[in-house]
């Protein structure tokens, strides 16, 4: 008898949301998630990073699927504004048309803008809130809703550690966070009945081509281990949470960053 064929798990299918960019915190998770031979979904949305300093090359998505695949995973993807109505209800619609049922959500996508009080008005708050939070939030209900894998399920939310101490000039970016936050702790226990984990991941300040030189210095002289986060650094924690060792873990929001020092 084969003993490892015997103990074989079922074939994996995670959702990554928010993966344009390839030195981005959800292109490393895909790929971290790929390498233990979990099937990927992912989206983007290159609109949004196209009017940030650090841009995107239209090739990128696709660039990334086409790697994704060659590690041996099945992948798809789709671009698609995640803070329009129903939004979440054509991703997971077209996860399991494309691959199958999903066991794992990453929410990985966010929108962010710097603002500070006098800048702050309702048409940001609204941006920040609709992506940040409504979007989240509804694709992980509908993905409980839908769930009927019995076990293994889990629900990984990117967050920013906003508890840990103020982020002055985003005031919209933090209350937000905060909010995710606070669902992933009620949100735990309301689906762990249903075999599914709910965990949040605060990944520090990580290089991911977004910070000036300045900015970086300043970031590094706040970081006892002498280096500043890399998108692989989010992306091994992610991993885990999603994998079957995590299985005891739920209702956390954990602050993976280094010791930085706020």
């Amino acid at each position: 008898m084969n003993i490892r064929a015997e103990k074989a798990l079922p074939k994996k299918i995670a959702i990554v949301t928010g993966a344009s960019r390839l030195r981005g915190i959800g292109a490393a998770i895909c790929r971290k998630l790929a390498s233990q031979g979990v099937d990927l979904f992912f989206t983007y949305w290159t609109a949004y990073d196209k009017t940030m300093n650090w841009g995107v090359e239209d090739h990128e998505p696709h660039q990334l699927r086409e790697e994704l695949s060659r590690s041996g995973v099945r992948c798809a993807s789709m671009e698609i504004d995640l803070s329009q109505p129903d939004s979440w209800l054509r991703v997971l619609d077209e996860a399991n048309a494309q691959l199958g049922a999903p066991c794992i959500l990453v929410n990985n996508a966010c929108h962010s803008t710097t603002d500070g009080y006098q800048a702050l008005d309702a048409a940001s708050l609204d941006a920040h809130y609709a992506l940040n939070v409504r979007a989240p939030i509804m694709l992980s209900v509908e993905f409980a809703r839908r769930f009927s894998q019995g076990a293994h399920g889990r629900i990984i939310h990117m967050t920013s550690g906003q508890s840990k101490g103020p982020m002055p000039g985003e005031i919209a970016y933090t209350a937000t966070k905060g909010a995710l936050d606070a669902f992933t702790v009620t949100f735990a226990a309301e689906v762990a009945p249903l075999g599914i984990t709910v965990n949040a991941v605060n990944p520090g300040p990580t290089d991911t081509g977004w910070m000036s030189a300045e900015l970086a210095q300043h970031i590094l002289a706040r970081s006892p281990l002498g280096r500043i986060g890399q998108p692989e650094d989010a992306a091994r924690l992610v991993a885990f949470l999603a994998s079957e060792e995590a299985g005891w873990i739920t209702g956390q929001v954990i602050h993976s960053e280094g010791g930085f020092l706020r």
